[in-house]
């Protein structure tokens, strides 16, 4: 089976964030940096071309959003362990991942594919931008000297939580029997 270029892309993003996680970790946080906005680069660039070319498959529906949660998490977890970030935005964050994710295998099981919403794009970019903004902060020569981190946070955060609950409340008919 070939893959459509969108489906190449998402594999691409899964790819890479291993090697983010090495320069992250080993404080090569430039050369992290362009790793991250490679990835994301690649989630807009994947979506534009399934949209644009009609390349929409059921494989792109459920592995867009794990490579996608895959980078951010990965981001996060490491942030935790570098002292960037709490804990608890993090199992905050995860743990809805996790809810999301068992409605989409339930649903699957079903026979129904879920798209996101446009609360799970905001929600993935604004995750996206505290992660970009985390990193410039903390850069030996940080580029932004201000408090936007703790914002970026709050709002990701905060998006994280909505989008969850809007998942579940219109998704809930996938629980029902």
């Amino acid at each position: 089976m070939k893959m459509n270029i969108a489906n190449q892309l998402t594999i691409l993003r899964i790819i890479l964030i291993p090697f983010f996680i090495y320069f992250l970790l080993a404080g090569q946080l430039a050369i992290a940096f362009i790793f991250f906005l490679l990835a994301s680069f690649t989630d807009f660039l994947d979506g534009y071309l399934a949209r644009k070319h009609h390349l929409i498959t059921n494989f792109g529906k459920f592995m867009d959003p794990l490579a996608d949660k895959l980078l951010i998490t990965s981001a996060m977890i490491c942030f935790v362990e570098l002292g960037m970030l709490n804990s608890w935005v993090v199992i905050l964050i995860i743990s809805r991942e996790f809810i999301v994710s068992i409605f989409r295998a339930i649903a699957a099981a079903e026979g129904i594919v879920i798209a996101a919403s446009w609360w799970g794009k905001a929600k993935t970019i604004s995750q996206m931008i505290m992660v970009i903004i985390l990193l410039l902060n903390n850069y030996p020569f940080s580029l932004l000297n201000l408090p936007v981190d703790q914002i970026s946070i709050y709002v990701a955060t905060i998006l994280t939580v909505v989008s969850g609950y809007d998942y579940i409340v219109k998704n809930k008919q996938v629980l029902k029997e």
